[in-house]
């Protein structure tokens, strides 16, 4: 018996090794290598096969559908900001589609109640009792489209929601699916109409990006009759939900050294003691930056976290919640004076 215990530890350490001894180029942890190999999961396939039909619908925006990726992978909540016409709504409903996930879309409008988000309970007179009848937010994505139209007091019926996956009404709590991801649009401040977010609202995206116009080879393709919308509407699911939270628990298994969180730490550390913001960062916003980079680490089919991960995410991830003083002036000159500022090794 002791030595068929013994001989079968020493058949698993073999077996161990030889799937290690390959992937050990690819610098993959454990667990990620156990996925891949038992389970026959390869993060970077996942992430493919999310990415290339997004790219038909959005040409020439690899890097920021990569970004909405890691924020997806990541567990965190997006919000995109641009100017009206920019794919904002296409790159959402894009998500949505290839995830293969229920979706429900709110238009975000000046009169929307935070009823109409949340639901409402309603008085039914056979049963003499109240009963609650779910709104749109009851859903695993959830796209709030121009999120800044609507009134403050309606933006923050997602508050509960997106920090706690449950929502509160007439004092009973409500579950909402454990897969529940926000993917909120919002038009540039200097259009009218428009609610900015507060800080509170801001601080629940884990991530910020923009689109930006599109380069000239991309605008000639429109031009010369590319429809995305027809894309769109072809679109099918990519992944299924099992796929998808072994990618999301890979996240949490990236390797992340001593040595980069102590330059997370001195990043974070300017932000509140250098006097160039209004504001430091916040222990959620070092988390959300830190999962981040561990996500961005992934889509790009790295199993650790190196220091351009943080540096590159610093941005989506600290644009919003930082305001810079009027002595530091523009904010992306702000974030790059951050990395000037703090050396990678100290």
């Amino acid at each position: 018996m002791v030595y068929g215990v013994a001989l079968l530890a020493i058949l698993i350490v073999a077996i161990l090794v030889i799937i290690i001894r390959p992937c050990h180029r690819s610098s993959f942890n454990l667990w990620a290598i156990i996925i891949e190999n038992v389970m026959g999961i390869k993060a970077a396939d996942v992430v493919r096969s999310l990415a290339e039909p997004l790219n038909q619908v959005l040409i020439g925006k690899e890097p920021q559908i990569k970004l909405a990726l890691a924020c997806l992978l990541a567990r965190g909540h997006l919000l995109i900001e641009d100017l009206p016409g920019m794919g904002k709504t296409s790159l959402s409903q894009g998500l949505a589609k290839v995830l293969g996930l229920d979706h429900q879309r709110i238009q975000f409008t000046s009169d929307l109640l935070p009823s109409d988000v949340l639901g409402v309970s309603i008085f039914n007179t056979q049963t003499q009792q109240f009963e609650f009848r779910q709104g749109p937010i009851f859903t695993q994505v959830l796209l709030a489209d121009e999120i800044n139209r609507t009134s403050p007091k309606t933006q923050s019926a997602l508050l509960e929601a997106m920090a706690e996956r449950q929502v509160t009404v007439d004092g009973t709590t409500h579950k909402i699916d454990g897969q529940f991801f926000v993917i909120a649009t919002q038009n540039s401040q200097q259009q009218s109409g428009t609610f900015p977010l507060p800080e509170s609202q801001l601080d629940r995206f884990m991530m910020r990006i923009t689109l930006g116009y599109p380069d000239a080879v991309a605008e000639r393709q429109l031009l010369e009759g590319h429809n995305p919308q027809i894309i769109l509407q072809k679109l099918q699911a990519a992944i299924d939900t099992p796929t998808l939270h072994v990618a999301q628990q890979t996240v949490t298994k990236i390797s992340c050294s001593g040595a980069l969180l102590d330059y997370l730490q001195r990043l974070i550390a300017h932000t509140r003691e250098s006097g160039d913001f209004e504001h430091g960062l916040s222990p959620r916003a070092a988390l959300a930056w830190l999962q981040g980079a561990k996500a961005w680490a992934l889509v790009n089919g790295r199993g650790h976290v190196v220091p351009e991960d943080l540096q590159y995410l610093l941005a989506p991830v600290a644009g919003h919640r930082l305001l810079p003083t009027e002595s530091m002036g523009v904010a992306q000159l702000a974030m790059q004076d951050i990395l000037r500022a703090v050396p990678v090794i100290a």
